[in-house]
């Protein structure tokens, strides 16, 4: 056994120590490969990209979630599909039975004697649980359709290959951490995950349709009609206020690692509340969308999680002076 082996930790290895051209290799070689991954995931998501957009536009049929249902009727003509619309049993007295029916009607033209008569047909109702979307989106150019498919396939391959090049990419810095070190980085980047899909889930599933709601009724107090958006922009805007809130969810581990580093305490944190408002909302135009809506949402849980920080750090306090001042890290 050499004299340096004699020393290093149990459960340690001594490695030769590479050139620093052997290091740019191997991170040459890792960047390869995570380039390779995120080119196949990208091909898979552009064959799926129609699957993707749908899982995008589900937001939209949860914006009506948030106030009482009412019947709706939509007209088609041809495969073209107008509505739906919201309406009364007054104006329509036909309407099937139920709290909100959701009809809809294929419009065509009969010939009674001379003349041509506008017709309604009633079709058959959708099955329950069907979505209905409010909004319509469209594409306004002949390249805009690719466009989009390739930005929502672009952010699926970094989701769908993120063990893969992050598997890469952690061959290449763990080796340069001891095995202590080691476990503590993967259980700091294991909270730092669930963080990341909780600040997705919360946003996709609650924030979005409010966010978009509020957006309706504000355009509707202006004067404005919102229920024709243009594809792209709604595509850009869902995607870059979920990641940006899954990135905002971050905050608390960079707060909580100071932290552990010793410096900031939790009487610091406390005394520094009303910056971190202002941050917060800072946070959320520059991680979001530059107005005032996501802005909001995405300030209030990012001061939740500053507080739970601060109690979680007067905690670390505590306990450590509990233990007479030793607390492992």
């Amino acid at each position: 056994m050499n004299d340096d082996e004699e020393f290093l930790p149990e459960g340690e290895a001594a490695t030769p120590k590479k050139s620093f051209w052997a290091h740019l290799n191997d991170l040459r070689t890792a960047l390869v490969r995570s380039g390779i991954v995120i080119g196949i995931a990208l091909v898979v998501c552009l064959l799926l990209s129609d699957k993707l957009i749908a899982i995008l536009e589900y937001p939209l049929s949860r914006i009506d979630m948030f106030e009482k249902p009412q019947p709706t009727v939509s007209l088609q003509i041809g495969s073209t599909k107008l509505g739906p619309y919201p309406v009364t049993a007054e104006q329509f007295a036909g309407l099937p039975p139920g709290e909100a029916p959701q009809v809809v009607f294929q419009v065509g033209v009969a010939k009674v004697g001379q003349e041509q008569v506008a017709t309604l047909k009633l079709l058959p109702a959708p099955p329950a649980g069907t979505p209905t979307l409010r909004v319509r989106l469209h594409n306004f150019g002949p390249a805009e359709a690719f466009f989009v498919a390739f930005h929502v396939a672009l952010y699926g391959a970094l989701i769908v290959s993120a063990p893969f090049w992050a598997f890469f990419l952690g061959q290449f810095f763990l080796p340069a951490l001891k095995l202590k070190e080691r476990q503590l980085l993967l259980n700091w980047v294991g909270w730092s995950v669930l963080l990341f899909f909780t600040g997705v889930g919360l946003t996709y599933f609650g924030l979005l349709p409010l966010a978009l709601r509020a957006s309706i009724e504000y355009s509707h107090l202006l004067g404005f009609e919102a229920f024709d958006w243009r594809a792209d922009e709604y595509i850009g805007f869902v995607a870059k206020f979920i990641f940006g809130m899954g990135l905002g969810f971050q905050f608390p581990i960079i707060v909580l690692l100071l932290v552990k580093l010793g410096m900031v305490t939790h009487q610091q944190l406390a005394h520094y509340r009303r910056h971190v408002i202002v941050l917060s909302l800072i946070l959320g135009a520059v991680l979001t969308t530059p107005e005032v809506i996501t802005q909001i949402c995405m300030a209030v849980p990012l001061y939740i999680l500053y507080e739970a920080c601060i109690w979680i750090a007067w905690y670390w306090d505590w306990k450590k002076r509990k233990a007479g001042g030793v607390i492992d890290v």
